[in-house]
């Protein structure tokens, strides 16, 4: 009953947001934050291993607050309450608060019923809830341009909603039962007899954690979605695919099954390449910080297809990594967007002096991002990479995954240089720091980018629960070379201290320094070497540095799977519309079919029956 008890918070403080904001504007956000805050205090009174079952048209649906499921619920309560905190001043004089925050509230409660769900139907129904109250978020500002990237992920998440729908449908056939532990030790999730369930299931996973060639919707909703929610989107609801892909894992890993882990590792790879190239040649921060998540989602895939135990623990790490730090670099794009207005690096650069806070959070997102040490990136990254030498022998994959990593680093400094370390724009000069409303969980979750580094095993002790829970092995921490090297003691201590103190300094300098008048110029105010530009002649480095490096590489480039996804809709349609000319609505031509069909019939009676 607890575990109704904490839906039935989330559902009345829905209500209560939507309708407050009808009486006073400036409380909805408050209230909101309130709810989930609430939400999340009774969600920790819940002793672990609560169960709550019920039997619901023909169902047995249970519920139950474990390890596994724990793991990715905090990410979820977290992230979104830190979010939720940030969009108190960041939708603050924007319209249809109770919408949004209502939607917000909806998704984080339905995120949070994924990870408890203990049946596949209640894992269905509460992803369907996701689904449907993020497309609404999705769709917020409206404009055709929103609705059309709205079409495309509610048209993409339909189609993996089918796909786990008819992976039910044969589950309940084959194996009369929805219970997972049950499913598990059957082996419908094991390949044992019917590969198609898990291949469906793994299908509607992969759409929503925007694995290629499925990633399509990603990049458009990401940039149209306000940056509060988008942090959640692809901090949090990204993770319920690797959630689920855990779980069809779990099931693989009573078998030995090396084919579907082939497949699955180098669509990650794939995906981290392609994204990390896609994202390095981005002019705005949101569309950079959009392909960068989908990149960063290519590791994780790629580091759980291998079951092993390093990576399988390389994964859950990663996953509270990119949460913590792709949710405050989103969170940072829109906080450049309210106080500059435009996070286009060829309008806006040189915000250094005016957001130092801003620039710093932005500063310890971007090194966990790049995998530099001490910070969480590196750990994660190097578990990735030694799973796959060390356990797999996958050093075709490890060399892609090693240029993904690698590459990542222009895009990341060009989204450091573009908004704040560039020369500062005559039109930036009356921008000032964001509210401590956006500050403070920024800063937060930069915080946890450090103390997962300096600290390691603040993650690994639950991730173990959480991969014991399933069967799975949770020693991959124990085995890394790094454990003896990185372990909790006094040079980790003395080292994170130094760089967290380093910071601190260079952030207060740089406030101190930013209240002397100091000279401005713009991003063309350069040398040319005596050479006189011309008005149209953009020679900043935001929009033309890595004009080289796209020439080197051009012909990825000219691929696009948006485009190829595009011709299949076009002919499908195509025909569609040849199919509805047969039927033409006219009896006597009905009565044909009917004849040409048993004539069919006669003919080949023998073949047929």
């Amino acid at each position: 009953m607890e575990l109704m008890i904490f839906f039935l918070i989330i559902t009345a403080g829905t209500l209560i947001t939507f309708f407050i904001d009808d009486i006073s504007r400036k409380l909805t956000g408050y209230a909101a934050f309130l709810t989930i805050l609430t939400g999340i205090v009774y969600y920790a009174s819940i002793p672990m291993g609560t169960v709550w079952q019920m039997h619901l048209l023909g169902f047995d649906l249970k519920w139950m607050r474990s390890p596994a499921g724990d793991f990715f619920a905090w990410i979820v309560l977290g992230l979104g309450l830190l979010s939720l905190m940030y969009a108190i001043k960041y939708m603050e004089g924007k319209a249809r608060l109770g919408y949004f925050y209502a939607a917000f509230l909806v998704s984080l409660g339905a995120m949070t019923g994924v990870t408890i769900s203990r049946d596949i139907v209640s894992l269905f129904i509460f992803w369907e809830i996701m689904t449907w109250s993020s497309f609404l978020l999705a769709i917020y500002k409206a404009y055709y341009g929103v609705e059309t990237k709205g079409i495309k992920y509610i048209l993409f998440s339909s189609m993996g909603a089918y796909a786990m729908l008819t992976a039910i449908v044969f589950i309940v056939h084959y194996y009369h039962t929805t219970d997972l532990n049950t499913l598990w030790q059957a082996g419908a999730f094991g390949f044992s007899r019917h590969w198609f369930i898990p291949a469906f299931m793994l299908f509607g996973f992969a759409v929503k954690a925007a694995v290629m060639p499925f990633h399509v919707w990603a990049p458009g909703v990401y940039t149209r979605t306000p940056m509060a929610y988008t942090s959640v989107f692809s901090g949090a609801m990204s993770k319920m695919g690797i959630f689920g892909m855990l779980l069809i894992v779990a099931g693989l890993s009573r078998l030995d099954i090396g084919w579907i882990r082939f497949i699955l590792g180098w669509a990650g790879g794939i995906t981290a390449a392609l994204a990390t190239l896609q994202a390095v040649r981005q002019n705005d921060a949101k569309d950079l910080l959009a392909y960068s998540s989908i990149a960063q989602l290519g590791y994780i895939v790629t580091a759980l297809s291998t079951g092993t135990r390093m990576g399988l623990m390389a994964a859950l790490y990663l996953a509270v990594l990119h949460a913590a730090f792709k949710g405050a670099l989103f969170l940072v794009a829109g906080a450049v967007e309210k106080q500059a207005g435009t996070t286009d690096f060829r309008e806006v650069s040189g915000l250094i002096v005016r957001m130092p806070w801003t620039f710093f959070t932005a500063l310890i997102s971007v090194i966990a991002l790049a995998g530099v040490p001490p910070l969480g990136g590196f750990v994660g990254k190097w578990l990735v990479y030694e799973s796959l030498i060390t356990e797999t022998h996958s050093y075709f994959l490890v060399i892609v995954i090693f240029f993904a990593s690698t590459a990542a680093f222009l895009y990341a400094y060009r989204f450091l240089f573009g908004l704040f370390l560039g020369q500062q724009e005559h039109n930036t000069e009356d921008v000032h720091e964001a509210s401590w409303w956006m500050l403070v969980p920024m800063l937060v979750l930069s915080l946890v980018s450090i103390l997962t580094g300096v600290f390691p095993g603040l993650v690994f002790k639950p991730a173990a629960k959480a991969l014991s829970d399933l069967h799975l092995p949770s020693d991959g921490w124990q085995m890394s070379i790094l454990h003896n090297a990185w372990n909790n003691g006094v040079d980790t201590i003395t080292v994170g201290s130094t760089i967290v103190i380093l910071f601190l300094l260079t952030a207060a300098f740089i406030t101190l320094k930013g209240r002397k008048n100091t000279r401005r110029t713009g991003t063309k105010d350069i040398s040319t070497s005596g050479e006189i530009p011309q008005p149209d002649d953009n020679l900043n480095f935001q929009s033309g540095f890595f004009q080289p490096f796209e020439r080197a590489i051009g012909k990825p480039y000219r691929w696009s799977m948006d485009r190829i996804w595009t011709d299949i809709g076009t002919s499908l349609a195509a025909f569609f519309r040849f199919l509805r000319k047969i039927y033409t609505g006219n009896a006597q031509t009905y009565v044909f079919y009917v004849i040409v069909f048993l004539i069919i019939l006669l003919l080949f009676r023998k073949q047929i029956f």
